[in-house]
């Protein structure tokens, strides 16, 4: 087992250490440098977009940076006016044309068990205060129909996005209460393999889902909770796509054919979306955008194993090391031409109605230049209109392909309700002593 640098495992791994944004008068940024003044008029084409068609966001961390620095305290840091310690604030969300958000209400994986339970109820308490101290700008959105409605209201439609399947402590019961609440996705894993899902990042136990694991997607789809793959193995995300009954999400995910990084979706799952009808939120995340990020990122694991196996190490060591090693070479950032190609590689494969946004704003240290923080979306979407997309089709991306999923889920909900009671099944019962991480004789 390797100690755990916080500082450095953000770097690493794109987890969630406070992000510092280059600062509040954002710099437009295009793949060729500064934006000249005659792409003036696509920016604000690009913004007339945003005020027609609700920009929604499959991730954003901020609940998370209010757990971290203020003790859930939402009192403790008004984001009514700018805050550029942070990414995200409401003047910025404002002129990002943001129409609705999922606000992640992540918990690490080393919360375990009902602690893993409470602290994700804590995240979700921390959504709610917000949408309460805000309520002119924020309204708690649970459907597709109230995500238009907030937006027709002029207010950012809030949706609550669980990030790891740990989160419910493998209790389908657990799962029907984070519903109930508001939860409207579910990342199977985050970093690690839940009992009955492998995830991207850790060595495969279950070899994709469990029997429980199917039993989750079941019982999501009955739900009407979207059933998100960001973060799960390759053969989790094909269990999962033989499994469902309703379309999938990948809330904050790119494209592997262009960066070989086992959080992006490889083109064999791609191809099955048509099929499923779901949708790839294209994240901001410079590991996963940029093949210089990576190379960098995986320089720095590099050194930070050699660090760790010299004789003399100890964890303040190794952390020194890495101080110095990060001070002579400054991490290189990707550029929104990069992410505007994940976007090209999906609509290639899978198709227009298959493209989503998903920034992990404040759950990342590295954005791409430009993409600095939540007011930057119509630098993406002028992006994508100097290539040739059509405003129907950058609509879709922004947010009509997100609605038109969760109305499918909705549908699909709906039906299974009126046929399924909900799920008495127990992981002891089909997956033996997973439960507990022990593997079965």
């Amino acid at each position: 087992m390797r100690v755990f640098y916080p500082r450095i495992w953000a770097c690493l791994t794109g987890s969630r250490l406070l992000a510092v944004p280059l600062g509040l008068g954002l710099l437009w940024l295009g793949s060729s440098g500064i934006v000249q003044e005659n792409d003036a008029p696509v920016l604000e084409r690009a913004r007339a977009l945003h005020r027609r068609v609700p920009l929604i966001d499959g991730h954003n961390d901020l609940p998370w940076q209010y757990r971290e620095q203020f003790q859930r305290a939402v009192s403790a840091l008004d984001i009514a006016h700018p805050q550029p310690s942070l990414m995200t604030d409401i003047p910025r969300l404002r002129e990002g044309g943001v129409g609705g958000q999922f606000w992640s209400v992540y918990v690490p994986t080393t919360f375990e068990g009902g602690a893993a339970v409470r602290a994700t109820l804590e995240q979700i308490d921390v959504v709610y205060q917000l949408v309460r101290a805000y309520p002119e700008t924020f309204q708690l959105a649970r459907t597709a129909d109230e995500v238009e409605t907030a937006f027709r209201a002029g207010k950012i439609a809030s949706l609550i996005g669980m990030e790891g399947g740990h989160s419910i402590d493998s209790s389908l019961a657990t799962l029907r209460m984070f519903y109930e609440l508001g939860a409207r996705y579910m990342t199977l894993t985050h970093s690690n393999n839940t009992p009955w899902a492998d995830s991207a990042t850790d060595e495969p136990r279950v070899q994709g889902l469990s029997p429980f694991g199917e039993e989750v997607v079941r019982e999501m789809n009955r739900l009407g909770m979207l059933v998100d793959l960001s973060h799960v193995s390759t053969a989790t995300m094909h269990d999962a796509l033989d499994v469902t009954d309703a379309p999938i999400l990948f809330s904050h995910s790119s494209v592997r054919a262009i960066i070989d990084h086992p959080r992006n979706v490889p083109d064999d799952v791609l191809r099955r979306l048509p099929e499923n009808g779901g949708v790839v939120m294209v994240t901001f995340v410079s590991s996963y955008v940029s093949r210089d990020t990576l190379r960098h990122r995986r320089a720095l694991q590099a050194e930070q194993r050699r660090l760790e196996d010299l004789p003399e190490s100890t964890p303040e060591s190794v952390e020194e090391g890495l101080e110095r090693w990060e001070a002579s070479n400054p991490w290189p950032r990707g550029t929104v031409s990069q992410v505007a190609d994940h976007i090209d590689h999906i609509r290639e494969v899978a198709g227009i109605d298959h493209i989503g946004l998903g920034s992990d704003f404040d759950g990342t240290t590295y954005v791409p230049e430009g993409l600095d923080d939540v007011s930057a979306f119509p630098v993406l979407t002028a992006e994508l209109l100097r290539r040739g997309y059509s405003d129907e089709d950058v609509g879709k991306v922004l947010g009509v392909n997100v609605l038109r999923v969760m109305r499918e889920v909705e549908v699909v909900a709906k039906r299974l309700q009126s046929v399924r009671a909900p799920s008495e099944v127990l992981i002891e019962d089909v997956d033996g002593d997973k439960k507990l991480g022990v593997d079965e004789p």
